[in-house]
């Protein structure tokens, strides 16, 4: 086999990571995890990912795909494997029940369960093992179970559609649509990603949205209303749950009799972005989309429950003094004070423009 020190593990560490990323936004509250397995020679002969929670590993289907041909080979796994009895068994087991002889790892398992552990069994067991191979990459991919397990909280994506100067309504409030049908299709492979998308009473009392990806994700994203005062119109199509599940957070004092009927309740002691989102993990939700209007995603911001930020740029012009913007107000006195945000990427979707940024990692 080549030294380690090559970079002949950075092509297959990258196909690991491709083989991770099938399985987006299925896998909460478990990490996107690829893996395949070299034989003596350096041939691949087994290769697999983590579909699901509660589904084997990705290691595990590597390693029976590879059968005994796996005997004195490399298994090259996007992240570190696991050493504990989960809902499926420690993956350093299986792996020392191969006959595995090098095991060459992009990133160390930041999860307490594990967090080394798993690395330290298969070195003192004999094996060798390689540590840091596309790690930037590997991070970048499941950023969001990192997030959440080291924040308690999910990683937040806020997003919405504006016109060229920064309006998302017209004065009278009329916005459908801003933005392009491609765009619009956009937004429902975004949701597709995510375990969770929520909005605030506002809008489901104006805009009265489905919040499903149109069939993308199965099963869809659950879809949250956070709402203080339980003034919710009887008839919204989020209370229809034969498409998707749909929880309605709100605190204690709220008049029980004005609840929905057909969504489910989460009962919170402070309505606000931070307390949904604790929550949220709790639930085992990784990564969650903000859909809501300028007040609550503020609030978002503010409570630092916002790590990513998309926005959709249609070439038109609103106008309008009182014309509605994405945001109210920060309460930023001095340019030097603002939110700097870095451009992670941008992509043209018919006339429209999407840009996507990451805000904050804290």
């Amino acid at each position: 086999m080549p030294d380690a020190t090559s970079d002949v593990w950075t092509p297959w560490m990258r196909r690991a990571l491709q083989l991770a990323g099938l399985a987006e936004g299925r896998t909460s509250p478990n990490p996107m995890v690829g893996a395949l397995v070299l034989d003596h020679a350096g041939k691949l002969v087994g290769e697999g990912f983590h579909a699901k929670s509660g589904d084997p590993h990705a290691e595990v289907k590597a390693l029976s795909q590879a059968g005994s041909k796996a005997v004195g080979g490399t298994l090259v796994v996007s992240l570190e494997p696991c050493c504990h009895q989960g809902r499926t068994p420690p993956c350093t087991e299986a792996i020392l029940a191969s006959g595995i002889a090098k095991v060459v790892i992009a990133l160390q398992d930041p999860d307490p369960r594990v967090r080394g552990e798993g690395i330290t069994r298969l070195r003192d067991a004999g094996l060798e093992v390689v540590l840091g191979v596309l790690e930037k990459e590997a991070a970048y991919q499941n950023r969001a179970f990192i997030f959440r397990v080291c924040h308690g909280r999910p990683w937040g994506i806020l997003k919405w559609a504006m016109s060229l100067d920064g309006r998302i309504a017209l004065p009278n409030g009329a916005s459908k649509w801003i933005s392009s049908s491609g765009a619009r299709e956009w937004v429902h492979q975004l949701r597709a990603q995510c375990d969770a998308v929520i909005v605030g009473g506002g809008t489901v009392r104006s805009d009265n949205p489905l919040l499903t990806s149109r069939g993308i994700s199965d099963p869809e994203p659950l879809r949250v209303v956070l709402t203080k005062s339980l003034d919710l119109p009887d008839d919204a199509r989020l209370w229809d749950t034969s498409l998707a599940n749909t929880l309605v957070a709100h605190g204690w004092d709220v008049d029980q009799s004005k609840f929905p009927a057909g969504p489910d309740r989460l009962v919170l002691d402070s309505v606000s972005p931070l307390a949904l989102s604790q929550a949220l993990s709790k639930k085992n939700c990784n990564c969650v989309l903000w859909e809501c209007g300028p007040a609550l995603a503020t609030a978002a911001i503010k409570q630092k429950c916002i790590q990513e930020i998309s926005v959709v740029v249609a070439p038109k012009l609103l106008g309008g003094v009182s014309a509605q913007t994405p945001l109210s107000n920060l309460g930023f006195s001095s340019i030097e004070d603002v939110l700097m945000l870095q451009n992670e990427s941008f992509q043209k979707l018919g006339p429209d423009w999407v840009f996507n940024m990451i805000s904050s990692l804290d």
